[in-house]
């Protein structure tokens, strides 16, 4: 196994628990909008929401209601919603991330956080879990990097942590479009997780190059 400069850990669904806490909120959020659950209109969102899990949340509303102001509106219901779940202690690491974060630095790998959460929700669950110290950088969808799946925020980390050969960046991620992100990236390792969202054969499908059971399974794949 080569070594490692860079590891790209998602959070909710790879290192940080979901249960269903993503789905709790877009159900706030396009409540504000006027959609009730249970409705037609409610169950044709949430096949959208389930089938773009992983990708910018700006983008999914963007894509729901195609109106920007809606959008917008729908994306602060649903980042003020998290972000209340999150405060209410329902946000908890999954097991083994902690442990692999310090595994990863301990070995000299530099560890970033993406997420297609927004900044202020992003670190509002790392405050919750005390990780600000835990990890090297935390990257989110912003005006200058787009969300998954596009490269930017595996190439955003990369030169964030002065990381130049992406062939020593592992992406470990729960969704297909951590995958799709990954390769776009050209990163040298691309890992599908399944304690989120995405299952084997959708990982797979997507072209991760291993499935790991959990995050705390990385350290030895990558033999540290």
């Amino acid at each position: 196994m080569m070594p490692f400069a860079l590891a790209c850990l998602d959070m909710a669904g790879t290192t940080v628990a979901d249960d269903g806490l993503v789905e709790r909120a877009f159900t706030a959020a396009v409540g504000e909008l006027g959609v009730a659950p249970g409705s037609q209109r409610y169950l044709d969102l949430m096949d959208v929401v389930r089938a773009t899990m992983g990708q910018s949340k700006i983008e999914v509303f963007r894509r729901l209601f195609r109106v920007e102001g809606r959008a917008q509106q729908a994306n602060f219901a649903f980042e003020r919603a998290y972000t209340e779940l999150v405060g209410s202690g329902a946000v908890v690491a999954l097991p083994g991330a902690e442990e692999t974060f310090a595994a990863l630095r301990a070995a000299g790998v530099r560890v970033a956080l993406t997420t297609g959460f927004a900044q202020s929700t992003q670190d509002a669950i790392v405050a919750a879990l005390g990780w600000a110290d835990a990890v090297d950088v935390l990257v989110c969808p912003s005006t200058t990097v787009r969300g998954r799946p596009h490269p930017d925020m595996v190439l955003a980390a990369a030169q964030r942590t002065g990381v130049t050969d992406l062939d020593s960046v592992v992406v470990v991620g729960d969704t297909p479009a951590d995958i799709a992100a990954g390769l776009a990236a050209k990163a040298g390792l691309v890992l599908g997780v399944l304690t989120g969202s995405g299952d084997r054969a959708a990982l797979v499908g997507a072209g991760a190059m291993r499935i790991l059971d959990r995050i705390g399974a990385l350290p030895a794949v990558l033999a540290l």
